[in-house]
């Protein structure tokens, strides 16, 4: 969470940030310090910033007032305590030339550490702490008994068997270590914690890290009396200055909120610092066979077990871990986010494990109306009516069954065998679609308003050795019962043969795009005069295994109508995208490609999110694609209108295709923010004649000119055509004279205005 203190230490508004100034001041000082002459003035110099830093606590807590106040008045106590040691270390070092141990001094210092440890577990635990964080409390024991373990073997064990030194400064030099074990336990405990992310938790985790480090060093480097000062003593100052920005931070004044955190996760600097101290224990064994001394072998085994039984405690939540989130992302990968109910995917893998334990029933229903209501009273009140009848199908189906919405206002239902093993009886299917359309049919209030809606329903039930055969049945029969105005049909083999060829098309549509019979080719698009290949046109072939080559004039009117056109169309966006992406790694792509959207796509709830998900998820730039519309996909208005003013803002170029075959072209062109205009072929193949076959193409570059749009001439067939229309002014074509749609254009080519381009 930004807090107004964040940022450098002057604001925009010439405001003087108090931490910033403390931090940057000190700090240098702090650094410096290594440089001083060694005698009193360095001494004066260390209290007079050790002393600052406490005053900056204080500071700190009497301006910004913090919630935690007790916590931090706990912590400032702590660190005066610890200056005062500083104070009186120095002090009789000055008076009595010499430093006698223990000393007052060190009962300051050993004092210090309980305040510092009780502020600081109460300043890193939040409001309404999480007691489920086991990972972290974990990781917080690896870390201090790694460190405790150094401690014991270097110091801690050394000082207990020496029986010459007197007890009490056994006593005293054992009371550092353990003092650091436990604010290492503490501190480590705070800065795993996932919400303690303010800028003042993350400067006291700091400070404490710098005092432990500088602790560790002085300890082993003490026991060796090799400690000099100078770096060490600059990280004591370093962990003061730290303490006093933290106090100083305006964000101190916030307690943590677990409740907005993001989920506990192990980041690489965790993991290596995990790591360096689960190695700890066979480092210890290293040394001590190095510089040949006794290996504490007790001490290294305890140390070795404790390490390695919280380690496979970790890794053992770790995998728990991952395992509850694959199993929530599966979930959400199977889930649809509109309704809450399963999507597609789910139901064709259940619909693939009940059958291999036996026949299933399945019910495909289609919303008879919804697209004139998601027309009339747009995108919000049609996904409130999908949830709401989403509700009420699940209502209705047993525990046992499965409900799903496939796409658009398609819904599905799976009923499993019957505990005899055998198929749903055919009363039992009747009875339960009856309660299907009866509930669909009750009003539905929704956006404040009543509607009525009503839905046909096909039923199939049996074995396949072929999921999508049962999808394709309860496809043809929910089609027949569309045909009979909306009711619901079994399936029967013979209406294969007595549907009309539209739903048997339809049906196979549905099979074949989920066998993937479908791929895409691509259509040149020119600059005049020379040809050269400034974007494509994405169009659709079907290559059906029995029925051979399949017209798009044949089939797409069939998926508008049926539904499928909208499974249909995101799968060509999408196939596109991928396929542009792979010419730009190639370095051949051109700077556009166009995908053409139906009427059905348009009004879809959320079609232009879907849009920009698609690109994100695949890598295009948004400037890339162009969104072919047809004029009578967009007349009227409504959420069509509303969807193409939406790709506009995300920067997808929109061309009106078919242009000048429409009532209302000119109309629409100011109504909708199109940038390019697609001239129809019939305005095309007649412009090299005389007298009025030009009139029209001349009139439509003119308007586009005029309004400052983009033109492009389709249908195209030969060079004197070419001539003309980039005489007329045009000066983007398209059509078979510069190429035929392939599915790898040949993007070098140029074809001049006078020589006839024969495709291959």
């Amino acid at each position: 969470m930004a807090s107004p203190g964040d940022g450098p230490v002057v604001a925009s508004n010439g405001y003087v940030r108090p931490w910033a100034v403390w931090l940057a001041v000190a700090g240098a000082a702090a650094v410096a310090y290594p440089l001083m002459p060694a005698g009193p003035v360095a001494k004066i110099y260390f209290n007079v910033l050790g002393v600052g830093s406490v005053l900056a606590v204080f500071a700190g807590i009497a301006r910004h007032r913090p919630g935690n106040r007790g916590a931090w008045l706990l912590f400032g106590a702590g660190t005066a305590m610890f200056i005062s040691g500083d104070v009186c270390y120095d002090l009789m070092e000055q008076t009595l030339g010499e430093y006698p141990y223990p000393s007052w001094a060190d009962g300051l210092y050993l004092a210090a550490y309980p305040l510092l440890c009780l502020g600081l577990s109460r300043l890193g635990k939040g409001r309404a702490d999480r007691v489920h964080d086991v990972g972290g409390m974990i990781d917080a024991a690896v870390i201090s008994t790694g460190i405790g373990l150094v401690y014991w073997v270097f110091v801690i064990g050394p000082t207990l068997s020496d029986a010459g030194t007197p007890i009490a400064e056994r006593l005293v030099t054992i009371g550092y270590p353990a003092a650091d074990v436990l604010l290492t336990a503490v501190g480590a405990r705070m800065i795993t914690r996932t919400e303690n992310r303010s800028p003042s938790l993350r400067l006291l985790g700091l400070g404490t890290i710098l005092l432990l480090c500088c602790d560790v060093f002085y300890s082993l480097l003490s026991s060796a009396q090799a400690y000099t000062g100078g770096i060490f003593d600059a990280g004591f100052l370093l962990s003061y200055v730290c303490w006093g920005a933290a106090a100083l931070h305006p964000s101190m004044r916030w307690r943590p909120d677990p409740a907005g955190s993001a989920e506990y996760r192990i980041g690489a600097r965790r993991l290596t610092l995990l790591a360096a101290c689960s190695m700890l224990a066979p480092g210890v064994l290293f040394v001590q066979g190095l510089s040949r001394t006794a290996i504490s072998w007790v001490a290294v085994g305890v140390g070795a077990v404790a390490l390695f039984l919280l380690v496979v405690a970790r890794m053992w939540g770790f995998v728990t871990q991952v395992q509850h989130q694959a199993h929530r992302l599966e979930g959400l990968a199977m889930r649809d986010e509109l309704t809450g109910t399963a999507n597609r995917r789910r139901f064709e893998q259940r619909l693939h494990e009940q059958l291999a334990a036996g026949p299933v029933a399945v019910f495909l229903l289609d919303l008879d109306g919804f697209k004139t209501i998601n027309d009339r009273f747009g995108h919000a009140v049609g996904d409130e009516l999908l949830a709401a009848v989403a509700t009420r199908i699940a209502a209705e189906v047993p525990p046992e069954g499965l409900v799903a919405r496939m796409g658009g206002d398609e819904f599905a239902v799976l009923l499993p065998a019957a505990p005899s093993g055998s198929a749903p009886s055919g009363d039992d299917l009747d009875a339960l679609a009856d309660r299907l359309r009866s509930a669909i049919r009750r009003p539905v209030r929704a956006g404040g308003h009543d509607l009525l809606i009503s839905t046909s329903i096909g039923i199939t039930a049996g074995s396949s050795a072929d999921p999508m055969e049962l999808l394709r049945q309860a496809d043809v029969a929910m089609y027949a019962a569309k045909v009979d105005g909306g009711r619901q049909r079994h399936y029967d083999p013979e209406l294969d043969d007595r549907a009309g060829e539209e739903a048997r098309l339809g049906a196979d549509l549905r099979s074949g795009l989920a066998r993937g019979e479908f791929h895409l080719v691509y259509q040149p698009i020119v600059e005049l005069p020379h040809g050269a290949v400034v974007a494509v046109e994405s169009l659709i072939r079907w290559q059906h295994p029995t029925r051979g080559f399949v017209g798009p004039d044949q089939f797409i009117p069939v998926a508008e109508r049926n539904g499928l056109i909208v499974e249909l169309g995101e799968w060509i966006l999408r196939t596109a995208c991928e396929q542009f992406v792979s010419w730009q790694r190639e370095g051949v792509a051109p700077p556009h490609f166009g995908v053409n959207v139906s009427a059905r796509q348009l009004a879809e709830p959320g079609f232009a999110g879907l849009v920009a998900d698609v690109l994100a998820s695949t890598g295009v730039h948004p400037h890339n694609l162009v969104v072919e519309v047809t004029e009578t996909a967009v007349f009227g208005g409504g959420a069509a209108a509303a969807s193409v003013r939406e790709l506009v803002d995300l920067g997808v170029d929109i061309a009106l295709d078919d242009f000048g075959t429409g009532h209302s072209s000119l109309g629409l062109l100011q109504t909708l923010p199109v940038r390019i205009l697609k001239v129809d072929k019939s305005f095309v193949e007649n412009v090299t004649m005389a007298g009025r076959h030009a009139v029209i193409a001349t009139a439509l570059i003119q308007v586009a000119d005029g309004l400052g749009l983009v033109a492009v001439a389709e249908g195209v067939e030969t060079a004197e055509q070419a001539a003309e229309l980039y005489r007329l002014g045009y000066r983007k074509a398209q059509g078979y004279h510069f190429g035929r749609p392939a599915v790898v254009p040949d993007f070098a080519q140029k074809t001049s205005l006078t020589r006839a381009n024969t495709p291959t």
